[in-house]
Order: structure tokens, then C-alpha cells, then sequence
């Protein structure tokens, strides 16, 4: 029996790990939801100056906005909202927030730096208690529980960013984010029936021609065919190797297409910038003959 949840995938946290996570999800189409609002590790810092492709810098809110803007365009949601607890239930979770909402989800991703008192009693090897110089105890979660894709020993609840043991980089957050979505993904896949090497979650696209032809199409169906269990019936896993290399077969996207998504890419970038700045960068003589082109617009400037 297929049960209805109101989502797939809860993402608790929106900093780099949780969107990062939020993007992989949502992009192979999991209804995907991500809660942010608390005690923020990535807003300590003043400025950022060591994430890759800004070469000087980012703020720290418009890194924030670009975040929560790609988990959108890739089909997510970014709720507003603290997550105060995370009930297991049969089969998935209840999540309950602080402004009241009650939803249900198959699978958690925790993303939350600070916060982790809704993890401690979810299962008895999430805790560790220490012990301070006056003879307190404390609990936090343990951070190096999960594996290297953030699984615990809770099906289906991961552990992406600080809270699962790496640095706290944002650079390395974002990447361990994707590791978790992408861990997240290929159980999916095994659960739906594909093993190991057929189940392993690739999201990218190649030009066209890249993975074109019946003769590519026959050896990557071998090469998955090849290693599937040996308790499956040939007749079946030829058919899901075929499967799956027919889906990376759609990977491929036309020069055309690619030249659009670059320069839609560039417009969505240029669109969330300071319009002062992206004017004050472009030559003038450009701007003159831009604003010449428009319909109704008379150029004008300095002779």
C-alpha cells in the first residue's frame, strides 16, 4: 500500500547544507521542503570571501537569497519556520513547527548547525553526554553517528553539514549537502528496485551526441546488466539496466539549448545584483547602445 505523505522530503535548516541537500532533491522531482529560521551559523559571518565563483566576495545575504532562490527554481519549497520536533512514525516522520503546522514526510534531512534537540531522543545512539568542569551534563548529537551521506540509524533520516561532522566552511557544507541529497536519491533508487551500481544518483547533462547511438545505448545496458544480484531474473534486470540507460540517454541537451540555459543563467545572476553595480560595470558606450535599441527610447549622453 502506497501511503500519501504531505512530502517527500524535510529539509530542517536552510544554510548552505540544507538548501544544497533541497536542490538535489527537488530537481529529480521530490516534493521538497525546506524550514529555516533560528539560530543561523552562516550569519555570524560578516563576509564571504572564500566560496568558489565569487572571486571577491559575496555578502552574506545575498549568498542567503541565492540559496533559497535555486531550492525554488528547482522545484522546492523554503518555509519561514522552526522545526521544534521530529516524530518517527510507522513509515516516515511527523514534523511539528513552531508556528503550529503538523505535516508528515518520508524522509528528514537534519541541516540545523546549533540546533539538535529535536534529533536527541529519536534513537539511543544520537546523544552524547559530557560533562563540564562544574559536574554539568549536557547532550548533543553525535556527530560522527552518521555515514559519509548522512544516513543514521533512522530509515530515512540524514544529517547534512556541521551537525554531521564536517567543517564549518560553507564551500564544504554546500558540498556535503549534495553528498546527502545525492546518498538520499540512490537509496531511493535502490528501494524502487535498482541495485548498487544501477542505483547511484547522477544529476547532470551533456551535449548532444554525448550518449547517442544504439551502440551506446547496448553497452551501458550490458555494463548495468552485467552487475546486477544474481538472485534477479535476467529477463529483469536487462529490462531496468535498459530502463536506465534510456533516462541518461534524455540527459543530452542540443548546442541550442545549452546556448539559452547560459544566457538565461546569466540574466537570473545579473537580476538579483545591484542594478547600480551592474550598470556601473558595463561599458558606457554599451549602455548608449542598448538603451538605442529599445523601442521608444531616445539614447543620449555626452559628445
Amino acid at each position: 500500500m502506497t501511503i500519501a505523505f504531505d512530502h517527500d522530503v524535510c529539509v530542517v535548516g536552510g544554510g548552505p547544507a540544507g538548501s544544497s541537500a533541497a536542490v538535489f532533491t527537488a530537481r529529480e522531482g521530490l516534493d521538497t521542503v525546506v524550514f529555516d529560521r533560528g539560530n543561523s551559523s552562516l550569519r555570524q559571518c560578516a563576509y564571504l570571501e572564500n566560496y568558489l565563483g565569487f572571486p571577491a566576495g559575496v555578502d552574506v545575504e545575498t549568498a542567503y537569497d541565492l540559496f533559497h532562490d535555486h531550492v525554488r527554481e528547482a522545484g522546492g519549497e523554503v518555509v519561514d519556520d522552526l522545526v521544534a520536533s521530529v516524530e518517527p512514525l510507522e513509515t516516515g516522520f511527523r514534523v511539528t513547527t513552531q508556528e503550529g503546522r503538523e505535516l508528515t514526510t518520508e524522509r528528514v534531512v537534519a541541516a540545523s548547525t546549533y540546533d539538535d534537540s529535536y534529533l536527541l531522543d529519536l534513537h539511543d545512539a544520537f546523544a552524547v553526554v559530557e560533562t563540564d568542569e562544574d559536574g554539568e551534563e549536557s547532550r548533543h548529537f553525535d556527530y560522527d553517528h552518521p555515514d559519509e551521506h548522512g544516513r543514521t540509524a533512522v530509515d530515512g533520516l540524514y544529517v547534512a553539514g556541521p551537525l554531521g561532522g564536517v567543517e564549518s566552511q560553507v564551500a564544504i557544507a554546500v558540498g556535503h549537502g549534495a553528498r546527502v541529497g545525492v546518498g538520499l536519491l540512490t537509496d531511493r533508487n535502490e528501494a524502487a528496485g535498482l541495485w548498487a551500481e544501477a542505483a547511484s544518483h547522477t544529476d547532470w547533462v551533456v551535449k548532444q551526441g554525448r550518449y547517442a547511438g544504439e551502440e551506446w545505448l547496448e553497452t551501458v545496458t550490458g555494463y548495468y546488466a552485467e552487475r546486477a544480484p544474481e538472485s534477479m531474473d535476467e529477463e529483469t534486470a536487462r529490462e531496468r539496466a535498459r530502463a536506465l540507460a534510456e533516462e541518461q540517454q534524455d540527459w543530452q541537451i542540443p548546442e541550442a539549448e545549452v546556448e539559452r540555459r547560459r544566457e538565461t543563467g546569466h540574466r537570473e545572476l545579473a537580476r538579483r545584483l545591484d542594478s547600480e553595480a551592474v550598470l556601473d560595470a558595463v561599458d558606457d558606450e554599451r549602455i548608449r547602445e542598448y538603451a538605442a535599441g529599445l523601442d521608444g527610447v531616445e539614447a543620449s549622453g555626452d559628445d
